[in-house]
């Protein structure tokens, strides 16, 4: 088998933040323009609430979705914790856009345990790390649900995949009814400067 010469993105959350939607409409545009693309995906044990992580790769030719330890370039966290849970997948000198959002975990919610500190000064030791506000921009435009298309935003400005139409990837991604608001998110979250 060759060696891989594209890009690796990993994209983890919780479940209900829209992780897949996200995944699905980059690969929508990265296979528009022409790349080989794969996508895997993993649930937590709830579909709602529990850890939920997609893999995209995409290149000349891509042999498998499955990301390394250690191998994404990118690495887009819906949420502070499961950006530090994953981040073991990220190479080292990688960008890491985290939304700056927490989800209590269970164990954290009862009383169990503490959510930990420092998770964003310890990524910044071996990672580009760039915290976005991607909900408070959402809930700014009129609709949390789009932190996800925010993100997508993003990612898109940071590593530099201006070129594909991305109107296009989300008009095919999302409802007619919520594209207009869609794109906002896309637009400002590629706008963020932070």
């Amino acid at each position: 088998m060759a060696n891989f010469t594209g890009k690796s993105i990993l994209i983890c959350g919780v479940g209900g933040q829209g992780t897949l939607l996200m995944s699905k409409t980059l690969t929508a545009g990265l296979v528009a323009a022409g790349y080989d693309v794969k996508m895997s995906e993993v649930h937590g044990m709830a579909q709602r609430g529990g850890s939920v992580s997609t893999q995209v790769r995409y290149g000349e030719k891509v042999y498998s979705p499955i990301i390394g330890r250690g191998e994404a370039d990118v690495l887009v966290a819906f949420e502070s914790l499961e950006g530090a849970r994953y981040s073991d997948l990220l190479k080292i000198g990688g960008t890491a856009l985290i939304n700056d959002y927490a989800v209590m975990p269970l164990p954290v919610s009862s009383g169990a345990a503490e959510y930990p500190k420092n998770i964003y000064e310890e990524m910044r030791k071996s990672f580009d790390l760039r915290v976005i506000p991607a909900s408070t921009i959402a809930k700014s435009l009129g609709n949390i649900r789009c932190t996800n298309i925010v993100l997508l935003g993003a990612l898109v400005r940071a590593f530099g995949l201006e070129a594909i139409d991305w109107n296009a990837a989300l008009s095919a991604s999302v409802p007619p009814k919520v594209l207009e608001m869609n794109l906002k998110a896309f637009d400002a979250g590629y706008k963020f400067e932070g």
